[in-house]
């Protein structure tokens, strides 16, 4: 359950690696960092699952090679029961398998292990809120794999969901894969924040997807986020 310090809430988070020395270091790190606290570990799936229900961490940090379960079956377990809950890839792995398994799963973000301290926190604040975030390394190799992906255009015929969003719809869904965030879209498209807000949340529901991530992954899968509409 969410709490407050003050005036701003507190990001719970959930530390899932087999590494006892490891969840130490991040553990020891985030102790400092403002609004976040860790309120429980795991050292493999199976546990995290278990801890999941038992704390309601807002953000889990997620190692991939685990004994017994690992990250990717556990992140879509704890997906399907609550998509509210930020799962946040924290791994040594930057193969395609691993990420596109990963953000197929339900997570939300991706980061290596090399990743400095204040690149996590920004990260575990932005999977909080329901942002897709990921490593410069990792954004990189997405934006490789796509690249030879079928251009976006009028003519091509999309999947059902697809028809059934509007030309602005599109033109957003186009930026969304691209990596563009809700503020940079509306200095962009020169509209407010908040309208920016309710076409993403009308993509979501047409998309029938839960959150920004895997609406980039279903988007770069049809083509989108490859040039501008």
């Amino acid at each position: 359950m969410r709490r407050t310090l003050g005036a701003k809430e507190i990001t719970q988070v959930l530390i899932a690696d087999d590494h006892a020395f490891y969840r130490e270091g991040v553990r020891a790190f985030l102790s400092n960092a403002p609004h976040v606290e860790v309120v429980g570990e795991a050292s493999n799936g199976d546990e995290a699952i278990a801890k999941t229900k038992e704390l309601e961490p807002n953000v889990i940090l997620m190692d991939l090679k685990m004994p017994g379960m690992n990250g990717i079956d556990a992140t879509r377990r704890i997906y399907e029961s609550d998509s509210k809950i930020g799962v946040l890839v924290l791994t040594m792995f930057d193969d395609d398998d691993s990420v596109f398994a990963a953000m197929r799963a339900g997570a939300r973000g991706y980061l290596l292990k090399d990743a400095d301290k204040d690149e996590v926190v920004r990260a575990i604040v932005a999977v909080e809120r329901g942002e897709a975030i990921f490593s410069p390394a990792i954004a990189q190799r997405m934006i490789q794999y796509f690249s030879a992906a079928p251009s976006v255009s009028s003519s091509k015929k999309q999947p059902d969901e697809f028809s059934q969003l509007t030309e602005r719809e599109l033109e957003i869904l186009n930026l969304i894969a691209q990596g563009y965030n809700n503020t940079a879209i509306a200095n962009k498209l020169s509209l407010s924040i908040k309208t920016v807000q309710n076409y993403v949340s009308s993509i979501l529901t047409k998309l029938q997807v839960a959150d920004r991530a895997q609406a980039i992954v279903r988007a770069r899968e049809a083509g989108f986020g490859t040039d501008k509409l």
